[in-house]
């Protein structure tokens, strides 16, 4: 079954469903490549799903190991190339809220960070800056 079915609004706008639940998601092409840069463009959803992605599978590492990560907030900025047009980079920030973790806890969540599926996902030429702030 797909997972998706994506329609051309026109404009350089697009709206993709998420089939099992009906969720919606506009696009729009950004600014610098002749959008209007009124919703996500499609890089800016590679670059938001590592986040998410990272934050689901600490997520599941925190419920299976009893550790509080409520409130762990992704902060991600996109770097851009050109020739071809694509991610170069993509900046990692990631705050953890105030907890007493252990150095046990704390490895933990960084292995499970780095084992996120989109992130071995991104191409190898993409450099992905983490920082973890505890």
């Amino acid at each position: 079954m797909p997972t998706s079915e994506i329609t051309y609004q026109g404009n350089l706008r697009t709206e993709a469903t998420h089939l099992k639940s009906g969720t919606t998601i506009i696009t729009d092409a950004p600014v610098d490549n002749q959008g209007n840069g009124e919703a996500f463009s499609p890089t800016d959803l590679v670059a938001t799903s590592l986040g998410n992605c990272m934050l689901t599978i600490m997520g599941i590492a925190a419920r299976n190991h009893d550790i509080d990560m409520v409130g762990a907030k992704v902060s991600i900025t996109k770097v851009m190339s050109s020739d071809p047009r694509r991610i170069s980079k993509l900046e990692v920030i990631m705050n953890m809220p105030p907890n007493d973790y252990s150095a046990k806890q704390k490895k933990i969540l960084e292995r499970a960070a780095h084992g996120c599926p989109v992130h071995h996902s991104l191409h190898p030429e993409i450099v992905v800056d983490f920082t973890l702030f505890w």
